[in-house]
């Protein structure tokens, strides 16, 4: 039978502070922690494949026999963003951080976007995605500029109103940002952030937001995809590694529509990844400080997995894990250092296996190698044989 693994990224699901999160200002941080045991989230079948069990776990919940096998990882790249995250689950770790932009973009840069757009620009600053529509979205709507900003993220960001610049067009200018920012203005993503209305109190970011990532190197996606087996990418992922590695995708936008199109993916006949990225915890939730909607994100996810588990083959894995935390409840709207847990579950894996704190997150894409037979020539350590069963 055609085996799959299936991999869904909680975006920015953290679970407590890495030791390192003094360097990144993120001392105290932790999302999991703190946004159950603010809200008290429903979250039964995450808890019974021993998502309370995970050491550190400071959250009620543990049971006496998980369902499944868990633990938690650390992060060796520098940085607590998307990109970096996704590559390293993926098996590649950075050694030096995406350059971020505190003080906005150089001027020489962004007269040659202006140049090469056609547009001005305005912004030009970090900032909050709504906040900054607010503030700019009239005078963008006078003038035609492109709003561009960034966050403590290494991303160079443009905000344009659909009726002002079509999203072709919009992403056009995207594509001519990701070709002048090289060398050390080489952000980990250029994101178009479409929205619409007529004004300030009205505007609305839409759903036709698209990333557009560095060139990531060598990860679990090409050694799949070049072991001849399938790589089907669900929601953003498919930006995230610029499409390389990838045989498979829908740019579904949102938890629903991604769950939805992940569970047909799973039902769809082929051996490989499902590899999914569920961002409303982030996006929605996680940066404008959502406690409650967090929360009720996490459950809509708990509520969906029973249905992938009875999709599941005999020698099928399902993952849950992260990319990184975005602590609602901390200071500030920005990402935050921290582990990530790791939920393993199939019908052919060993129930209550304890992974303790894996050094890397490039020991999940090592694991799910070693369950597609497909050479790791990349970082990581396979904890497959912890938990196959004999």
């Amino acid at each position: 039978m055609k085996k799959k693994v299936i991999v869904l990224v909680l975006d920015s699901v953290g679970i407590g502070a890495l030791p390192d999160a003094n360097l990144y200002d993120d001392v105290g941080a932790d999302t999991l922690g703190h946004v159950i045991n603010a809200v008290h989230p429903s979250l039964p079948n995450m808890m019974a494949m021993g998502l309370g069990n995970i050491e550190g776990a400071t959250f009620p919940g543990a049971v006496s026999m998980p369902t499944g096998a868990y633990g938690k990882a650390a992060e060796v790249s520098p940085g607590k963003d998307t990109t970096t995250g996704h590559w390293e689950i993926a098996g590649a770790q950075l050694t030096q951080p995406f350059p971020t932009f505190p003080n906005g973009f150089p001027k020489d840069f962004l007269e040659e976007f202006s140049k090469e757009t056609g547009r001005g620009y305005i912004g030009n600053k970090p900032a909050s995605g709504t906040a900054i529509i607010e503030e700019l979205g009239e005078q963008h709507l006078a003038t035609g500029d492109l709003i561009v900003y960034t966050s403590a993220d290494s991303v160079f960001q443009i905000a344009a109103n659909e009726r002002i610049v079509p999203v072709e067009e919009l992403y056009r200018d995207c594509e001519i940002a990701r070709k002048l920012l090289k060398g050390p203005l080489e952000v980990g993503r250029v994101i178009a952030r479409p929205f619409e209305g007529e004004r300030a109190g009205e505007f609305k970011r839409t759903s036709r937001r698209r990333d557009f990532s560095a060139m990531p190197p060598v990860t679990m996606c090409d050694l799949i995809a070049n072991s001849g087996k399938t790589v089907y990418a669900i929601g953003k992922i498919e930006d995230i590694f610029a499409h390389k590695g990838i045989t498979v995708s829908n740019h579904a936008a949102g938890n629903p529509a991604c769950l939805e199109a992940a569970l047909a993916a799973q039902a769809e006949d082929y051996e490989g990844l499902l590899f999914v990225n569920l961002v409303d915890t982030d996006m929605i939730y996680g940066h404008r400080r959502d406690v409650e909607g967090y929360a009720r994100a996490l459950e809509e996810v708990d509520r969906n997995l029973p249905t992938f588990m009875e999709a599941m083959g005999p020698e099928d894995l399902l993952i849950l894990t992260a990319d990184h935390g975005c602590d609602p409840t901390y200071k500030g709207t920005d990402h935050t250092r921290e582990y990530i847990p790791i939920l393993v579950w199939g019908k052919g894996i060993k129930e209550n296996v304890n992974l303790g704190i894996r050094p890397t997150f490039a020991d999940i894409s090592a694991t799910i190698l070693d369950a597609l037979d497909v050479e790791n020539t990349i970082h990581g350590t396979s904890f497959y044989p912890l938990i196959r069963k004999a």
